[in-house]
């Protein structure tokens, strides 16, 4: 079963709803510059925080480029989460120009 994309704009208007997002980078990735409404779950953490995600919610997966995000949607989709993909991923995001936050200012994602 393949998992439902969606665009950044498209993202942003679901987590205007009930929607989450949570980024599956690495810390140092997350530092440089995330959604400022995203939560931190690092790719390889994902299997262990199943019982800290909704399961009445949807839950858009981002990374840097959509691959990892991809992989995280799969995993939660078989495990009964409602899912999306942020096609794109961060790059994407950044490329339309949506909020971002950095731990060191200017948020730069590359």
């Amino acid at each position: 079963m393949s998992v439902n994309e969606v665009s950044a704009n498209e993202a942003l208007e679901l987590l205007g709803g009930d929607a989450i997002l949570i980024d599956v980078r690495q810390e140092a990735e997350w530092d440089a510059g995330h959604a400022p409404m995203a939560t931190l779950i690092p790719l390889a953490d994902v299997p262990d925080r199943l019982d800290d995600l909704p399961k009445d919610r949807l839950i858009i997966c981002a990374c840097r480029s959509g691959a990892r995000s991809s992989r995280a949607a799969s995993f939660l989709q078989e495990n009964g989460f409602e899912v999306a993909n942020l096609a794109g991923g961060m790059i994407a995001w950044f490329a339309e120009g949506l909020p971002l936050e950095s731990e060191h200012g200017d948020a730069i994602i590359d």
